[in-house]
């Protein structure tokens, strides 16, 4: 499949990744993108059609659903992420129920209601942005690590259930990305655009999954060892 002529929606695509997102689309010929944004009164990028999203409110994504049901391709961008501390905070518990709401079940609520209307010709496809702490262990990021792997557990499961109608299933992985989200963090940064057209190369080439930065392929790569990544972080520094 192309992302040219196609029709693409990006949940959280009032910047950072999102944006990007919307923004090479356009730029691969889309013929239409809808941006899911909180505030689309706020929101005024050329060539990008807004829609009023909130991934929390199954009326929202029902409402958005029924307004784009000419999508073809959806991207599930929209995420939070915040710092327990300890996976044995008092607040981890409240943290995790937070972030699970957005970014799993967020998730399954935005595919559930764009699924159906995906053609089965060839053109459909979901891509599912999710992150290497699925498989890289921060213990003040528990609640949030364990979000991204369910969500990646998901993505697993609607790629098998989606063969048969030909519908792609791209799942991203990539550690810290250079937006507003990471300014605070001193650490190596992919760039938004790079991830972004690494994505849809990928999705172009029909593709599965793509590793976006060098961390999350040095990551995979220990997934078959005797000893992986997520037990020994030392192991990494041998990859």
């Amino acid at each position: 499949m192309k992302i040219k002529g196609s029709v693409v929606f990006v949940t959280g695509a009032s910047r950072g990744l999102g944006l990007a997102f919307a923004r090479e689309a356009v730029a691969r010929g889309a013929a239409k993108v809808y941006a899911g944004v909180r505030n689309p009164a706020a929101f005024d990028k050329p060539g990008i059609v807004p829609v009023m999203l909130d991934v929390t409110d199954p009326a929202s994504v029902a409402a958005a659903a029924e307004m784009a049901k000419d999508v073809t391709v959806l991207v599930n961008n929209a995420g939070i992420a915040e710092i327990t501390g300890s996976p044995f905070s008092d607040l981890a518990e409240d943290h995790a129920r937070r972030i699970f709401e957005t970014n799993y079940y967020g998730v399954m609520r935005v595919t559930r209601a764009f699924e159906p209307r995906l053609p089965n010709d060839g053109r459909g496809a979901i891509v599912n942005v999710l992150s290497d702490v699925t498989w890289r262990t921060v213990p003040m990021l528990a609640p949030y690590s364990a979000s991204k792997a369910a969500a990646w557990s998901y993505t697993n499961n609607i790629r098998a259930q989606l063969k048969e109608r030909g519908i792609s299933v791209v799942g991203l992985h990539v550690g810290f990305v250079d937006t507003d989200l990471t300014k605070a963090f001193d650490v190596p940064k992919a760039s938004p655009r790079d991830v972004v057209s690494q994505t849809y190369d990928a999705l172009e080439a029909g593709e599965s999954e793509v590793l976006a930065d060098a961390g999350s392929k040095a990551l995979k790569r220990t997934l078959s060892l005797a000893v992986p990544g997520y037990i020994d972080p030392e192991v990494l520094a041998g990859q």
